[in-house]
This record gives C-alpha cells, structure tokens and sequence, in this order.
C-alpha cells in the first residue's frame, strides 16, 4: 500500500515521473554506498585539516586584532578588517557550522565536538542544533516544516498564497543579510509562533534570555573591549568590528542563499513526506539543494556549503571530503535522469534574488499589465477629432 501512494506522490512532480519506487531505493543504497565509503576512510588526513583550519583560523583573528591596535592609520584599519572579517567567516561557516553538525564527533576530540563548541554568532549552539540540524536538515524544503526556508518573512513557493506583506521581501531579505546572525537567532526563537501563542511563554523567555547573554557578550568584545584596548585607535577599531560583522553576514546569507533559492531547486508539500523512505529522503535532498561552482578557496570560504547538494545528502560527514565526493554525485544524478543545479556564485546569487523578486508579487502579475494601466494608450493620447 505504501509503495503504491509513494507512487503517486513521485508521479505528481514532473521532476521524477520517470522514478520507480524501485529506483528511488536503488538510488538510495546508492548514496549509502558512497557514505559508508567515506565513514570508513575518515583519519588522520581529515583531522589534520580541521586542526590546521582552527589554528590558522585563530591565528588570523589575533594577528588582524593587533594590527587594529593601530587602526589610526588607514592602511592598517584596511590589512586588519580584511583579515577579521575572513576570520569571522571561516570560524561560522568552515569550523563552527561543521563541528556543530557533529563532522568532527568521530575525533573523540573534546575540543572540537559538536556537544562543546560554542560560535561567534548570536545563535546560542544549543538552539541553532535543534532548529537546523534536527528541523532543517530532516525537513528540508517542505513548507510549513522547514522553518529556514524564508525564515518565515518570504513567499518562497508559487504555491504559496500571495499576500500584500510579501511585495517588500525584497527589502526584507536585504536587512536579513546585513544583520544575519541576529536574524538567524530570531528565527531560532520563534518569534512569529510565540506571537501567535504557540510557544510556551516561560520556555521562550527562557531561550530569549540566553540569545540575549549571548549577544551581549560579543557585543561587549566587538563594540567594547577590543577598541577600548586600541586607545587612541578605539573608534576605527570599532568601526573596523562593525565592518568585519557586516562582511561575514552578507558573505554567510549570499552562500546559503545560493543553496537553496536559486531557479531549478524544489519545495515541497506537507504531505509529500507522509511514509517517506530513506530513499525518497535522498531525492528531496537532492531536488531541493544547488551547488556553487568554482575555486578551492571558495569552497573553503564557504564552509564547502558550496556542495550544499552533497551537505545536505550528508550534513554530518567531513566537509573538506564533499569535493572529493562530487563527481560521483554528479555521477547518480546523470544516471538517474536529474538536473544537478550548480553554476558560478554571481548567476546563483543573482538566480536566488531574481525569485526572491519574482515571489514578492502575485503569480499572475505581469509588468506590461502594469504599464497598460498607468500609461494611456496611443488612442487615448491623441485628440479626438469630430466631424463640424
């Protein structure tokens, strides 16, 4: 019976009408195939590389910190934002986003643990892991479960109604991304469900509480401690955090963007999942995910989210080996007559804001439409002549 409804629900996308359940679930041992391949080779290769990003990493923060001491001149204000703000972003997206999904848990190693590790983001660990790792990971793309997709202030489906509130997304979506970090801690807390009273008041001021301790602290860092400790230099060092805060949000929401907005990545219905198989899992994964293509050192900047295709098939294995598993993913795709999304960071950014755009108006707007109604038609510009 369940194989039979799956069966309807595979042929009611268009996508993979030509999917069998049989070959849905031969795909699916497929990519277990290729998981277990990694598990068993994870070693010291891969826990070289995670220590040598985590002591770079820190060794970068520090020396851009001393050469803000002297942020007076401009030239040192320049050398050291650059630095902080590249900084920042490797320690979010390269080490904290992937020792907290548990990539690392296998090391034993205490201090690179997704139980230990706390980021430098306003999302306290402990609430960012449920509300991504457990909800957006298991839900990806299926509206009305995945809360990250809009983070509850975008129509992200043609599928969805159309409301007044949606035409300014646009806007929306660009303050999103100068202040992603606190919007990220937001959408951890719910906020839009304990409006409605549909969260527990005592358990939201309890977690409220923590974002605030949590952001407290690092504005205490950032905006106080460390220009205090520049002295004369206090206000370009301030200056030189804000800065380097701004470039890590904006560099952070454009990758994730790119992940899972641009024109050919999927959602999905409520019901689509209902019985769903491991391999039925796997196809959503894989329909509702886009890569970026490009260098090595934008792969590493993006915290390898660049493959966001093969994270989001494998969101707990090592991100230095997403890469080195591509090509076979790209591989399953060809086989099993699926589009493999993927293109250069400025087409996928400007994919992804092209449908934010798109989305923020009714289905069936269109511009001329618009023009039609505002401008007078050529017979109504010219006068009326009348017989005498």
């Amino acid at each position: 019976m369940t194989t039979a409804i799956k069966t309807v629900q595979v042929e009611q996308n268009p996508t993979t009408a030509h999917l069998t359940a049989e070959d849905i679930e031969n795909l699916g041992r497929e990519l277990d195939a290729i998981r277990e391949q990694v598990i068993a080779s994870r070693g010291e290769r891969d826990a070289a590389y995670i220590r040598k990003v985590i002591d770079g990493q820190r060794k970068l923060e520090l020396g851009s910190r001393a050469i803000l001491l002297f942020s007076l001149f401009p030239p040192a204000w320049f050398v050291g934002t650059v630095g902080l703000s590249v900084s920042k972003i490797v320690e979010n997206m390269e080490i904290g986003h992937n020792v907290m999904h548990g990539q690392w848990d296998w090391m034993r190693d205490s201090k690179i643990h997704s139980t230990t590790w706390e980021w430098d983001n306003a999302s306290p660990a402990e609430m960012w892991k449920h509300s991504h790792n457990e909800v957006h990971h298991t839900y990806t793309n299926v509206r009305g479960k995945d809360h990250d997709l809009g983070y509850g202030i975008m129509r992200v489906d043609e599928n969805q109604k159309w409301v007044p509130f949606y035409v300014a997304q646009p806007l929306w979506n660009f303050i999103n991304a100068c202040v992603f970090e606190y919007g990220i801690a937001a959408y951890d807390l719910q906020i839009g469900k304990y409006l409605k009273g549909r969260t527990d008041k005592a358990e939201f001021q309890g977690k409220a509480k923590r974002v605030l301790a949590k952001i407290r602290k690092q504005a205490t860092r950032d905006y106080l401690l460390h220009p205090l400790l520049s002295g004369p230099s206090a206000l370009p060092t301030l200056t030189a955090n804000l800065a380097a805060n701004l470039v890590r949000n904006v560099w952070t929401h454009s990758v994730i963007m790119c992940g899972h907005f641009p024109e050919g990545v999927q959602t999905f219905e409520k019901n689509s999942i209902d019985g769903e198989t491991r391999g039925e899992w796997y196809l959503r994964q894989m329909l509702g995910s886009a890569n970026i293509s490009g260098s090595r050192l934008l792969h590493f900047m993006s915290g390898n989210l660049s493959f966001q295709i093969e994270h989001h098939l494998f969101p707990d294995l090592p991100s230095n080996r997403y890469q080195e598993i591509a090509p076979k993913i790209q591989d399953v795709f060809e086989r099993y007559g699926l589009t493999y999304t993927t293109g250069s960071l400025p087409r996928q950014v400007g994919s992804a804001w092209k449908t934010v755009f798109k989305l923020s108006l009714p289905n069936d707007f269109k511009v001329t439409n618009l023009l039609r109604r505002r401008r007078p038609t050529a017979a109504a510009e010219r006068p009326v002549l009348k017989a005498p």
